[in-house]
Formats: C-alpha cells, structure tokens, sequence
C-alpha cells in the first residue's frame, strides 16, 4: 500500500509540472514565435508582371529625326525581386530588377528601359536603414549596364514590401524614377479576389528627371523644332522630359505583402511642364492576374503561419497543460485523503478489555462472546454486625455419602 501511494504522489507531481511547463509555454509562443515570423524572411523572392496598353515614342524614328509615337501597343514591365548582401537578423538587401518593353518588337530593340535597385533596408519596419546606423548599408541604383551604380544617398519611405500589421494611415513611399519620397495615402478596405485588403494610392509629379538624374542624356535633348513637329525650321529646341505617376497598391495588413499593384504612368517631353508636347510614354499597368493570385497565395501562407504560432499552437497547448494540471492536482488531493485513512486505521485506538483466547479445536467456527460488556452481578453482603461471628468452614467435616453397592446380591 505504501509503494502504491508513492507511485501516485510521483505521478500527480509530474502531471503537475507537466502542464505547468506546457502552460508558460503557451504564453512565450506567440510572444517569440511570432516576433519572429514578423519579419522580412530573408529568402524572399518575388517576380511581379504588369501588362497594358498604351502610347509610347519610338526611340528610333526619333534618332532618324522624327518624333513618332506609336499608339496602342503592348507593354509589359516585369520586376524580380532577391536578397542581397548585407543581410542578417536585423536587415536585408533587396536587389530590384525592371525591365519595361514593348511586345510588338523583337529583342533589345523592344526594350524600353531597364533597371537594378538596391537598398538596404529594417527587416521589421521594411524601411530603408541610414549609413549613420549601419555603414555597409546599400542604395544605388543602376540604369546601363556599362555605367556603375549610382548612390542615391539615405532614402526614406517603403519599397516593395510593406512591414507586418500595416495601419489605416499614409505611409512614405520612394519612386524610383523622381528619386523622392511622396505619402502613400490610405484609400479604405476592399477585396481582390475574395481576400480583405488596405487600398493605398499616391500621385506623383510632374517631375523634372533631368534634376532627378542629371547624368541621363535623353532625359534633356535639344534637337530641331522640325524633329520635334512643333515648327519648320532646324532651329535646335531644347526639351525637358517630366514624369507623372499615379500608384495604387492594395496590400494584406496582416503581412504586409503587396496583393495587387498598379500604375499610371505618363512621361512626355516639353518646354513647360503643365504644357505636355510629345508623348513618352502613356500607359496604365496592373499586375496580371496570375501575379494577383501568386500574391495572394503568398499572403496567406504568411497568415497560416502566424495564426498556427500565434493562435492555434498557444491553444493547443494552453488546454492540455490545465488537463495535466488540474489532473495532476486532483490526484494528488485522493492520494493524500487516502493515506490519510489507511494511517488512521492503522494507528486507531485498540479495544478495551482482555484479549479473548479462543478454546477448542482450531477448526471451530463458533463465535466467541464477548464478556467484556457483561454486567457484573454483585452478590450483596449481609451486614450482622461486628459481633457475629463468623463461621469458620474450613473446620467443617465434610459428610461422606456412603456408596452403595449396586452389584446385585446372590439369589436365594
């Protein structure tokens, strides 16, 4: 009986710790667990593809001196995005490659423009970090492949990747092509495609680009008023290309991963910037729809694991831990109930009176009484007096009863 009581105390302490162990560790989960998942994963990987229709200059009637603009052609601008050096716990590197062309050419001479952007930015806020904070940090950017990369300095605002649990506020968001930032507003809640999202737009310009990168040459030409088809005559006019913009990004608030993307580009040539001449570029590009629903899936898989570490897992875990507990406590109250009557019994008051001896054969299974609640008669004493004498018996003789012989005497 004592082994088995042991056994149960050894058990009870077990479960008990058991399910408080389970119980802090349903607490801690979603405090590490999550904070973790809630940042940039460092083997992102992201291709977008935005398709249109629109308006743009063909770059080699222009070079033949006629400023022609195409109307109504194909383009496609395509954005791969990677993880570069530095990168560790706290920051990442994204290298952003984009290219712009139109399908109705082949090869290089469809190609509109291309581009490689890094920047170094917070793993957590998914802002671009400061060469004070971090002095390896990158921000360049590089146009021609036979140019090196330009350093754009510290620049403020998001870029391709939205922090975890976005707000209903406006955000700073860098263009790559003014090399500003401008607010990102937040427009209101919608759906695409079946999934709940934060609509943000921003506008930009008109921008001057040849301010924004003076080293582009194409971004400033001077060519005849005739090339231009603003006049007749060979007298060189200068021009200045402006870029305007209207983005619309539509992004999952639980991890920041941009659903949708859209913009309205339009960059043209001219003298003032409110008196648009010849047309650059004039088209609007949303993503396709096989980059929404890759997007999308990409959104909830983060979800998924946030909702597993933050929600189910702590559940899971928070119920067994108070079954173990509550078990463990309850097992051990019976075990202590229990060893406390068997100790009572063992060490309880014994009977009073002689112990009985049973007599007689072993085998008898006759009860034995018990005198010990008898009643003692009292034979009463007969008081008579002092000067009574008693009797003496032991001087008494005893009567002898004559025997009698029983054998039968001889017949007559």
């Amino acid at each position: 009986m004592a082994e088995r009581s042991s056994s149960g105390r050894i058990l009870a302490l077990i479960l008990i710790g058991l399910g408080a162990f389970l119980l802090v560790i349903a607490i801690l989960v979603p405090t590490y667990t999550v904070g973790k998942l809630a940042t940039t994963p460092l083997d992102l990987e992201v291709t977008t593809i935005a398709e249109g229709t629109g308006d743009i200059l063909n770059s080699r009637a222009l070079l033949a001196g006629n400023a022609q603009v195409d109307r109504d052609v194909p383009i496609v601008a395509q954005r791969y995005v990677t993880v570069e050096d530095p990168a560790d716990g706290d920051i990442m590197t994204l290298q952003a490659g984009q290219t712009v062309r139109r399908l109705d050419m082949q090869g290089d001479t469809g190609l509109v423009s291309a581009t490689v952007d890094r920047v170094t930015i917070d793993r957590d806020t998914s802002m671009p970090v400061s060469s004070e904070d971090f002095a390896d940090r990158v921000s360049t950017v590089q146009s021609t492949a036979d140019a090196p990369p330009t350093d754009l300095g510290d620049r403020g605002g998001l870029q391709y990747k939205f922090p975890f649990d976005v707000k209903q506020e406006s955000y700073p968001y860098y263009d790559i092509n003014a090399r500003e930032t401008f607010p990102l507003e937040f427009k209101g809640e919608e759906e695409v495609n079946g999934m709940a999202v934060y609509h943000f737009s921003q506008e930009v310009g008109p921008i001057d680009l040849s301010e924004a990168d003076p080293e582009v040459p194409t971004y400033k030409l001077a060519l005849p008023a005739s090339t231009w088809g603003v006049g007749e005559g060979d007298e060189p006019i200068t021009m200045t290309r402006w870029y305007n913009n209207v983005r619309d990004l539509w992004v999952d608030p639980i991890t920041g991963v941009v659903v949708k993307g859209q913009e309205v580009q339009n960059q043209y040539y001219a003298r003032e910037a409110d008196t648009p001449e010849i047309t650059i570029l004039d088209v609007t590009l949303p993503f396709d729809e096989e980059t929404v629903e890759y997007q999308i899936g990409q959104a909830k898989d983060g979800q998924d694991q946030l909702s597993l570490f933050g929600r189910t897992v702590p559940i899971i875990l928070g119920i067994l831990g108070a079954i173990l507990l509550i078990a463990g406590i309850v097992l051990g109250l019976r075990g202590g109930q229990n060893g406390g009557r068997r100790a009572a019994a063992a060490t309880g008051p014994s009977p009073a009176g002689p112990a009985t001896t049973t007599v007689g054969p072993a085998h008898s299974t006759s009860p034995q009484r018990d005198y010990t609640d008898d009643r003692t008669e009292v034979i009463p004493r007969n008081d008579r007096g002092s000067d009574t004498q008693q009797r003496d018996w032991t001087t008494d003789q005893t009567q002898e009863i004559p025997r009698t012989d029983l054998r039968k005497p001889p017949q007559q």
